[in-house]
C-alpha cells in the first residue's frame, strides 16, 4: 500500500479542530519528542516514546518500514483548519494530536489490533475516539473481510479511559486478559469491533469496572 497516498478526514467539533490522519515523517520528528516530554500519564501507557529528537526519527522511520512491508499502518493525528463548528477559532492547524495504528494480525487470522494514544493537549476533548472511527472505517474498507474481518483494542485494566473510547467507537468487550509481566503487569482488557457490526452495547466487564 502506497504510504504517498493515505490521508484521512475527520470533520471538526465545537470543542475540537478538523482532523487529518496520515503517515508519519521524519519531519514530524520535533513535534513528537515535545508531546512525549514531561508527560509521565503518556508514558505509562507506551513502551516506545521517545526521548529525543534522535530517538523520535528512529521511531518514524521504523513505523514507516512496517507499513512498506504491510505489517503495522501508523498514522500521525494532526489539527487541520482552524474552525469548528460555528466558526470559532481553534488556532491549532498542524498540531500534533496523537497517533493511532492498525497491526496486522497473522496472515491466516482475519484480524488486526489497533492502538492510539493522545497528546495531554488533546485529551477530553473527543479526539480519540474520532480519529480511531476513522481508522476503524479505513481498516475494513481497505482490506478484504479474509484479511481483516475483526478488529481487536488491547489495554491494562487500570486504562479506564480506553474503555470509554472503546464503547464510543462500538468496540464491545469481549475478555480479561491475564498479566504477563514484566511487559503486561496488571490484567488487560480486549474489545472487539467486527465488519459491519458496529455494537451499541457496554464495553466494559462490569459496569465499575469500565467507568470507576
Amino acid at each position: 500500500m502506497d504510504i504517498t497516498a493515505v490521508r484521512l478526514e475527520v470533520a471538526a467539533t465545537p470543542s475540537a479542530p478538523a482532523l487529518e490522519l496520515r503517515p508519519w515523517r521524519p519531519a514530524d520528528a520535533t513535534g513528537l519528542v515535545a508531546v512525549f516530554r514531561g508527560d509521565e500519564a503518556l508514558r505509562r501507557w507506551t513502551s516506545d516514546g521517545p526521548h529525543d529528537v534522535a530517538s523520535a526519527l528512529r521511531w518514524v522511520r521504523e513505523q514507516r518500514r512496517l507499513w512498506s512491508i504491510g505489517e503495522r499502518f501508523s498514522f500521525a493525528v494532526v489539527a487541520t483548519g482552524d474552525r469548528g463548528e460555528g466558526g470559532r477559532d481553534q488556532g491549532e492547524s498542524g498540531r500534533l494530536l496523537g497517533h493511532v495504528v492498525l497491526k496486522r494480525g497473522a496472515p491466516d487470522s482475519a484480524s488486526a489490533e489497533v492502538g492510539y494514544w493522545a497528546a495531554a493537549h488533546a485529551r477530553g476533548r473527543g479526539v480519540t475516539p474520532r480519529a480511531l472511527g476513522a481508522l476503524t472505517e479505513w481498516a475494513f474498507d481497505a482490506f478484504p473481510p479474509d484479511e481483516v474481518a475483526r478488529l481487536d483494542l488491547l489495554h491494562q485494566v487500570d486504562n479506564t479511559a480506553s474503555c470509554r473510547v472503546a464503547d464510543k467507537c462500538g468496540y464491545t468487550f469481549d475478555e480479561v486478559l491475564p498479566a504477563a509481566p514484566p511487559v503486561f503487569p496488571l490484567d488487560g482488557h480486549r474489545h472487539v469491533r467486527r465488519r459491519g457490526r458496529p455494537e451499541g452495547s457496554r464495553s466494559g466487564p462490569p459496569l465499575a469496572d469500565a467507568e470507576r
